[in-house]
């Protein structure tokens, strides 16, 4: 099992607790913290070639972009990356017009949960799977166990709920006539809890301010085979995030059998999300 992260600053990648990087691409991704231009990943590959690197593409393409994206692509496929993480379906056809070499993931979030379409994908030579934060463990496995993709698990980090290409930031504070930031906290008063809104140039997202806490199931992921699992720095202090990896590193290694590691992060929280918990929709009836 590899431990990959989302790191949420430039200046601290902590290279020596992990396998790999999650980079997002500056202009063609969405829902992070932090955005990586090409020439900063090359920088980051040449000085860390034992590194893992997948590049995060997680936005609807549109028509005026594919010009710049077919040539960052390009210049991607030159630098030996691991793969890219795609969500508009048009990667799968530039991959094929401009025949790249790189390997792609599919990361369409709520829409990667299922065997089935993880096996069509893989036979279209996609060969990584994102699996959906909305599917509970034994999904996860059941995944893991009925296709050959290699799967990512999310286990740590704030569960992005939503994007919006609207500047919904600037919109509320220009009607209320005060001064726009670039994050704000809401309270949904039916759940009673708080979500944070970041605004960037390519929208607004959406995110739980609750952090979830996965470390419990990461044994049972090790024993069904999960090649790799992930985690986000943003939302989590530095120092913290900083034990967290050294001592899932040291988990890992020592095949997930140490009961004081689980016990140790629960100061994350009990949030466990979807993982022991299915997703039922119910019918609502009129009156």
């Amino acid at each position: 099992m590899k431990l990959l992260i989302e790191p949420a600053n430039k200046t601290k990648l902590y290279q020596e607790y992990v396998d790999g990087l999650i980079l997002p691409l500056k202009d063609f991704a969405v829902q992070s913290e932090v955005y990586f231009e090409i020439a900063e990943i090359k920088k980051i590959i040449q000085n860390n070639p034992s590194l893992q690197i997948f590049v995060n593409i997680n936005k609807n393409i549109f028509n005026n972009e594919i010009d710049n994206l077919k040539e960052q692509l390009l210049q991607l496929d030159n630098l030996n990356i691991t793969a890219i993480m795609f969500y508009d379906l048009a990667l799968l056809e530039l991959k094929q017009e401009l025949n790249l070499k790189t390997d792609l993931v599919w990361n369409q979030s709520y829409m990667v949960n299922n065997y089935k379409t993880c096996n069509y994908y893989y036979q279209k030579k996609v060969n990584y799977a994102y699996l959906s934060k909305e599917i509970t463990l034994d999904e996860i496995i059941e995944i893991s166990k009925n296709s050959a993709i290699n799967t990512m698990v999310e286990v740590v980090g704030l569960p992005t709920v939503a994007f919006s290409r609207r500047k919904l930031i600037t919109n509320y504070f220009k009607d209320i006539n005060k001064i726009p930031t670039k994050k704000l906290d809401i309270l949904e008063k039916v759940t009673n809890k708080t979500y944070q809104l970041t605004e960037d140039k390519n929208g607004t997202n959406f995110y739980l301010k609750e952090v979830v806490n996965g470390t419990s199931i990461i044994n049972s992921l090790h024993q069904a085979n999960i090649p790799y699992i992930i985690m986000k720095e943003y939302g989590i202090e530095s120092n913290l995030f900083t034990e967290l990896l050294n001592d899932t590193k040291n988990y890992i290694e020592g095949n997930c059998q140490d009961k004081n590691y689980v016990e140790k992060y629960q100061k994350l929280g009990d949030n466990t999300n979807f993982f022991f918990k299915k997703t039922i929709y119910q019918v609502k009836r009129n009156g």
